[in-house]
């Protein structure tokens, strides 16, 4: 097989990326957070970031989609070949393959970044740690603090139960084909809070709602979840939504919840 026919597929969302710097960056960006050793590689194309992940002796596993992928991975690393995996990261449970804590690294197609994220958030008590290329956008988002224009839902998610560091930016022509847009490198680290002080359905409720028309009150954001008038009249309300960071949605959570039982 020749081992430069791994083609970047449209449908797939494929930008190879071709700088080896960008890529060791990357890589040494994972800290091993809990003394995880096991690392779950989303994505990895033709190998240019595993490569460096292989040098710093991680327990890899590969997951790819692409078939021709995982035949130039299986051709290129025979060592590993029980640990690359041919599936959709969304629709595979990867509990019983990983078998306790791991990270998880990859230049994330952009198309569903937001998707892995959000099964990173429903398999929070085993990933420990997240380094990952998005757009740059969608990365900013991600990190950004309250009271931010980029702040949204998924920043007060993934912000519960991971610290969320923006680490660089790289430009479109480092990838192979280049992406419309910049892209940006984040690093989720799992925090301590194994579970929210609140109705954890009711809080995502709550943050959804509260962000579904963001330019609004949270008073007139949240008119369809029945609140008594003692609640209307809370303070809180007057504020949007993006000026709330993740304790004060718990505690309007809460609030809600104890003024529906009084």
């Amino acid at each position: 097989m020749n081992m430069q026919k791994v083609k970047p597929k449209k449908h797939l969302g494929q930008h190879f990326l071709i700088d080896l710097g960008i890529a060791e960056n990357i890589a040494h960006s994972l800290t091993g957070h809990q003394g995880v050793k096991k690392v779950l590689e989303i994505g990895p194309g033709m190998g240019v970031l595993t490569d460096f992940l292989l040098e710093k002796q991680w327990e890899l596993f590969l997951v790819d989609i692409d078939k021709e992928s995982i035949a130039y991975l299986n051709n290129k690393y025979p060592q590993i070949t029980e640990r690359i995996i041919e599936a959709d990261f969304l629709r595979k449970d990867f509990a019983p393959i990983m078998e306790g804590q791991y990270a998880i690294i990859g230049n994330f197609p952009y198309n569903i970044s937001s998707q892995i994220l959000f099964k990173v958030l429903e398999n929070k008590d085993q990933v420990t740690e997240v380094v990952c290329m998005l757009q740059k956008e969608v990365a900013q988002r991600i990190a950004s603090p309250k009271g931010n224009k980029d702040y949204g839902i998924l920043s007060v998610f993934l912000q519960a139960f991971y610290d969320i560091e923006y680490l660089f930016s790289v430009p479109p022509e480092v990838f192979n084909p280049p992406p419309r847009v910049n892209s940006g490198v984040i690093r989720l680290t799992r925090n301590q809070t194994q579970k929210l002080d609140c109705d954890e359905k009711m809080f995502f409720s709550v943050v959804k709602q509260g962000f579904g028309t963001r330019r609004k009150t949270l008073r007139n954001a949240l008119k369809g979840m029945s609140l008594s008038e003692e609640m209307k009249a809370d303070p809180v309300l007057d504020k949007r939504a993006e000026q709330l960071d993740v304790a004060e949605f718990v505690e309007l959570t809460n609030k809600i919840q104890k003024s529906w039982k009084t």
